[in-house]
């Protein structure tokens, strides 16, 4: 190799590690918008995730939405980033009705739907006539009457997917309950009102109630506990990898665990479960 040659290599070397440098500086110093809806995953956010992506060198600014629909359509649209505040059933049908290209990035442990009532102590207590508040969102709605069919309130009609049923396709209704559709934000102030309501977890604890008081809790499966959402297209982002370690992380899995900040009696992906599993036989 002569000397020019090698004069040649090592410049182009140190000219594409300065590249390199640039590229990782610019993109830690990216500002980045998360969305979510009342409840208590901003909190869980700010908490558990947000205080290690500034250290990394973000800028994080977050928006509010007020119902289901806005979140998604700005991540679409490019007015957010990411966003956290709905299942992956939610997410998956959502973006395939309104044909958007969005992708689930990890689960995180999520506050399940309950039933509520200031007027009864117990599902015993339900008789007919009593008026039952429901998420008026097809996909929520699927999910509340699988709970109510886990509580032996209604049962479905011969043939149909208890994944996408709705009030159409209750067969029995043995206690002669009469369900109202809402949207999901204004199930809480039914309480004073309505017999009881099927309230979804960060709603209810937007509204204050204490979700180990209501009636019945909803056990959760893996598709339905709340996902961080982004534009498929930025799946490979760095900053995306950097959310995703951020969460997988054990001081993530501290801030959970800590009964002072309110997500302790959540519900945990089964990665996160797993997780601790591993952890306790260190």
């Amino acid at each position: 190799m002569t000397l020019r040659t090698f004069c040649r290599c090592t410049l182009a070397t140190l000219f594409m590690g300065c590249l390199a440098v640039t590229g990782l500086n610019a993109q830690a110093g990216k500002s980045l918008t998360f969305g979510f809806v009342p409840g208590p995953y901003s909190d869980l956010f700010k908490k558990a995730v947000e205080p290690d992506l500034v250290k990394q060198g973000y800028k994080i600014e977050i928006r509010e939405f007020s119902d289901y629909v806005q979140p998604d359509l700005a991540l679409a649209n490019g007015g957010i980033d990411a966003n956290l505040f709905q299942h992956l059933i939610y997410l998956t049908q959502f973006a395939k009705d309104h044909n958007l290209k969005l992708s689930p990035v990890i689960a995180v442990p999520t506050a399940g739907q309950g039933l509520y009532s200031r007027r009864i102590k117990s599902i015993d207590e339900l008789k007919r006539g009593d008026v039952v508040t429901l998420s008026n969102d097809a996909t929520n709605l699927a999910r509340t009457l699988r709970f109510l069919a886990k509580l032996g309130l209604v049962t479905f009609k011969p043939g149909i997917s208890p994944t996408t049923a709705s009030e159409k396709d209750i067969d029995q209704n043995p206690r002669g309950l009469v369900f109202k559709l809402l949207e999901a934000a204004q199930l809480p102030r039914t309480l004073d009102s309505a017999t009881a309501s099927v309230v979804n977890g960060n709603y209810a604890i937007a509204a204050g109630l204490d979700i180990h008081s209501a009636l019945k809790l909803e056990t959760l499966d893996e598709e339905t506990k709340n996902v961080f959402a982004v534009r498929t297209q930025d799946l490979d982002q760095p900053w995306v990898r950097d959310l995703k370690a951020i969460v997988q992380s054990r001081k993530f899995a501290a801030v959970i665990d800590d009964p002072k900040n309110g997500f302790s009696s959540f519900q945990k992906p089964q990665w996160l479960l797993e997780q601790d599993k591993a952890a306790r036989k260190k």
